[in-house]
């Protein structure tokens, strides 16, 4: 098994999972009590503090290749941007990949859309996002307002997604947005936080995108938000509705934040909910 690359089946879908590497998340970025937080993740794979990966996606079908996220590029430090070499290793080539679907616009996510010098990384690729992640990060008219993180978050978004201007499709609303590949938004977490649903051949599989970034937590505590949160009661709802949907449908999901690969299953659990591994 090659490091950081792990491939499945759904149905004639070949669903690649690739590792960009990981984060050291902040405690204090984590809106919950402190102490039961602490309590809750010591003894976790995710381990006090936590420690999450950042996981991306390649999904072929009918003769097709999408990449879902891009991860970090070079903006995030040594511990993060590993997809390309992942690819490599994966044997993809980045010319082959002709759609990119972000599932949401945040520097974990969208900044290996370019190179160090602002060129397209997938120079063949339309690039598919919700269309209200785009008015909120790349919209001139806003680049000025709020604190100076989120103005520094909206540069680096106007200068990734730039790289695909003449390409880009937005969608809206819930819509097949490539083979076998439906977009379900599910904002909060920022305005066009979207997950996708996969199918093939009567098998299906769940994108949940940041429904979740510390699961230890999130998953027993679905009220638990992050600093990240642009709206954090929105994140919460959809984040409710996630979970429903997929205990209820007995959906597998693949998490940008779980551990790699980033497959699991969400089962009931009293009032609440388990993760169990994929």
């Amino acid at each position: 098994m090659t490091p950081g690359v792990h491939r499945m089946k759904l149905g004639a879908m070949e669903v690649i999972a690739l590792s960009d590497g990981h984060l050291d998340f902040a405690p204090e970025n984590l809106r919950f009590d402190p102490e039961a937080a602490r309590a809750l993740l010591v003894g976790s794979t995710a381990g006090y503090p936590p420690r999450i990966g950042v996981n991306c996606f390649v999904l072929r079908t009918a003769g097709r290749c999408a990449l879902v996220d891009t991860g970090a590029g070079d903006s995030m430090g040594a511990s993060l941007g590993a997809l390309p070499g992942r690819l490599a290793a994966a044997g993809i080539d980045q010319g082959e990949i002709d759609t990119v679907l972000l599932t949401h616009i945040h520097p974990d996510h969208s900044n290996g859309l370019a190179t160090a010098k602002g060129a397209a990384r997938f120079a063949g690729a339309e690039l598919v996002v919700h269309a209200d992640d785009i008015a909120f990060w790349c919209d001139p008219a806003k680049q000025a307002e709020g604190p100076e993180p989120l103005q520094q978050r909206r540069a680096m978004a106007v200068r990734q997604t730039g790289a695909y201007a003449d390409r880009l499709r937005p969608f809206a609303a819930e819509a097949e947005v490539f083979p076998g590949v439906t977009a379900l938004p599910h904002p909060g977490h920022t305005p066009g936080h979207s997950g996708y649903l996969l199918a093939s051949e009567g098998e299906t599989l769940m994108i949940w995108g940041d429904t979740v970034h510390i699961a230890a937590v999130q998953v027993p505590h679905p009220e638990a938000t992050v600093a990240f949160d642009i709206d954090p009661q929105a994140a919460v709802a959809s984040r409710r509705r996630m979970f429903d949907r997929v205990a209820t449908d007995g959906l597998a999901v693949l998490g940008m934040h779980l551990g790699f690969p980033g497959l699991a299953r969400l089962e009931r659990s009293g009032d609440g909910y388990r993760l169990v591994a994929g």
